[in-house]
């Protein structure tokens, strides 16, 4: 039995839900796991996996910033970002110096590996994508990005090979000879099963995101959603809302969905209305769901990007959010020419051939 650690970064739930597959499949080899992780990651990660071993392991404040100027906030982070994996590195040390492990597994945190210990390296984002004024910055991310990764023995991307399928787009493009070598494509990840149920719900919000941007979506939303026709839920994604009463005849809203009814409600629904964060887009793409609405979050480049480059590639149509016609986009979104995504390999086909390509080669 091998022991692994799997630390998943606590920026939005994304890097936590996507390692529950693969924890999972671990856990099925029989094989010892610890999560490391901080805030809602970890706890997401406990309430799934009880008898796992959990580390409290701060990492680095998201730069999310209060307006749609994302970057300002971002470019002035990056100092205390990086005293941020300095110190990363440092607990991580603390935590190898009193167990043994066989394997490390971070996803997206970039100070979790070992010189000593296999460290393989989880994210869909290998290429950056800014406005054309921020090139050099985007062009010095690449060889930064070359050079932490050359810190792994593999980089494992939850995404589809490069070429049509890829739902990242020029995200998962990998930008240095350093990725290249180390780069694997998965396939998506993702904890959403798909369910033997019918859809009998015409209309799926759900609202997410960092504040205050997920209170502004909700106020949009909110004032538009009486325009529409058809049986509707609205998850607010807000775990510390109280009960909301039912605004509208056909609309019932619920402050926090959990796991296994989020999942539910999205195998009912025929039309999602949602952020285009990654996590979503590969919800979708498992449960293929062809008819959605993306609203990306103002300001987060890489939303916008998705966004941008579904509508180029005549996936799915997307909004600005203070743009956002509700009843219109909906219109368009349905139209034909919007096809959703091609079909692609599913989770539990995705995770066997990571665990035996990858993983076995370190743990059997």
């Amino acid at each position: 039995m091998a022991h692994i650690l799997v630390s998943p970064l606590n920026w939005g739930l994304g890097h936590a839900t996507r390692d529950i597959p693969i924890i999972q499949k671990l856990l099925f080899h029989h094989h010892d796991v610890t999560i490391a992780a901080a805030g809602n990651a970890r706890s997401v990660l406990e309430q799934e996996f009880p008898d796992c071993r959990s580390i409290h392991f701060p990492d680095y404040p998201a730069p999310y910033s209060t307006s749609r100027f994302f970057l300002p906030k971002f470019a002035a982070s990056l100092p205390f970002m990086l005293k941020a994996i300095s110190d990363e590195r440092k607990n991580l040390n603390a935590i190898l110096s009193k167990d043994r492990y066989d394997l490390i597994i971070s996803d997206n945190r970039l100070g979790v590996y070992s010189s000593k210990i296999p460290s393989v390296f989880i994210t869909h984002q290998l290429h950056y994508h800014l406005p054309v004024i921020f090139w050099p910055v985007e062009l010095l991310a690449l060889v930064m990005n070359g050079y932490l990764h050359g810190k792994y023995r593999h980089v494992i991307v939850p995404d589809n090979p490069l070429g049509a399928q890829a739902l990242a787009g020029k995200l998962s493009r990998p930008g240095t000879d350093e990725t290249k070598k180390r780069v694997y494509f998965s396939g998506i990840l993702t904890s959403t099963h798909k369910l033997d149920i019918g859809q009998d719900l015409d209309f799926l919000v759900m609202i997410s995101g960092p504040e205050p941007q997920r209170k502004q979506l909700e106020q949009i939303l909110l004032r538009q959603i009486h325009n529409i026709s058809g049986t509707c839920v609205i998850l607010l994604g807000s775990p510390g809302y109280h009960d909301i009463q039912t605004r509208y005849e056909n609309c019932r809203v619920i402050p926090y969905a959990s796991t296994p009814e989020k999942e539910y409600l999205m195998n009912r629904a025929r039309f999602i209305i949602c952020r285009s964060g990654y996590t979503s887009i590969m919800e979708i793409a498992e449960l293929r769901k062809n008819q959605a609405l993306f609203i990306p979050t103002p300001g987060q480049t890489e939303q916008e990007y998705l966004s941008w480059y579904y509508e180029k590639k005549g996936w799915f149509h997307s909004q600005n959010q203070y743009r956002l016609d509700l009843s219109e986009d909906i219109r368009i979104a349905q139209q034909p020419h919007y096809t959703g995504f091609p079909p692609v390999s599913r989770t539990k086909e995705n995770i066997k051939r990571l665990y035996d390509d990858i993983f076995a080669y370190y743990l059997d």
